[in-house]
């Protein structure tokens, strides 16, 4: 198919992320870890600290720095890119028109919890569950980091989520913390404070020692129920759709196995549909070996 990507941003560009990558994601792109040619770090464990109490899961995962592997994924699909960010878009003789520039039969929502096709096209028929909605602080940035183990806290200050320390290649380090916006609320508590707080976890631990973590903050949604992820020949996939695991909340997965399903949909006619799409980040972390 002729295909043309929009995006507001131009590629290759920082997006913040834990860029946690299962051997699922592999197996689904048809790619195998050594011949990804960036940055990657293979974790053969993940160390969980629940309610204070020290867990080591060995595992076969792997992390990535997303200002490399979008752009990859970008190259590696052949599909022609346009900066622009759109602004309108409707439909008018078996076309959708966007911004009276850009017209297509076919039209695929990938552009995250703020996509403008699903607020045009899916938000009246398919609204967001707010109990699944997890707000996020995270910062990514150059640091020589002495401990290349993964590490996860869950529920620390009862924090209804958990927070995460993941080293990244090419000498980068991400840090981050998200939670549930209403339970937050409900506790009057936000997510500023606990960074706060987990800044000063990590300088305790040694982990990281700067005084000031440039953090940015996002939301996104926990995967819920979406009866029609397909309108017409309009499609949503990835954070668009709210498909993010419900114990991870993991999402570049999901994202990739939407997109591949909407491709499949496009091309064959098939139905468009998520039940292929797992729940659970758990069996990933479990049976990495199974794929």
């Amino acid at each position: 198919r002729e295909v043309l990507v929009l995006d507001k941003r131009s590629f290759p560009r920082l997006k913040l992320c834990a860029g946690w990558v299962t051997p699922r994601v592999w197996k689904l792109l048809g790619v195998r870890p050594q011949d990804y040619h960036h940055s990657l770090i293979r974790l053969n464990r993940l160390i969980y600290f629940i309610h204070g109490r020290r867990i080591p899961l060995p595992t076969r995962q792997y992390s990535i720095r997303r200002v490399e592997f979008d752009h990859w994924l970008l190259q590696r699909s052949g599909a022609e890119f346009r900066q622009h960010e759109v602004q309108h878009i409707r439909q008018e003789n078996g076309y959708y028109i966007i911004d009276d520039v850009y017209r297509c039969r076919y039209l695929v929502g990938a552009g995250g919890t703020n996509c403008p096709v699903y607020h045009t096209f899916f938000r009246e028929h398919n609204p967001r569950q707010p109990h699944q909605r997890i707000v996020t602080m995270e910062a990514e940035f150059p640091y020589p980091y002495h401990d290349s183990n993964c590490y996860l806290w869950f529920f620390d200050h009862d924090l209804p989520g958990y927070s995460w320390y993941v080293p990244k290649g090419n000498g980068h380090l991400n840090i981050g913390i998200g939670g549930r916006f209403v339970d937050l609320k409900a506790k009057g508590q936000t997510i500023r404070q606990h960074w706060e707080c987990f800044g000063e976890k990590l300088r305790q631990l040694g982990l990281v020692e700067l005084q000031e973590l440039p953090a940015r903050g996002y939301g996104y949604y926990l995967r819920q129920p979406l009866p029609q992820p397909q309108r017409g020949n309009a499609f949503i996939v990835g954070d668009a759709a709210g498909l993010a695991t419900l114990d991870m909340g993991e999402g570049i997965g999901p994202a990739i196995h939407s997109g591949l399903l909407a491709a499949e949909a496009i091309l064959t006619g098939k139905p468009y549909s998520m039940k292929k799409i797992p729940r659970y980040s758990l069996w990933d972390l479990l049976f990495w070996w199974r794929f």
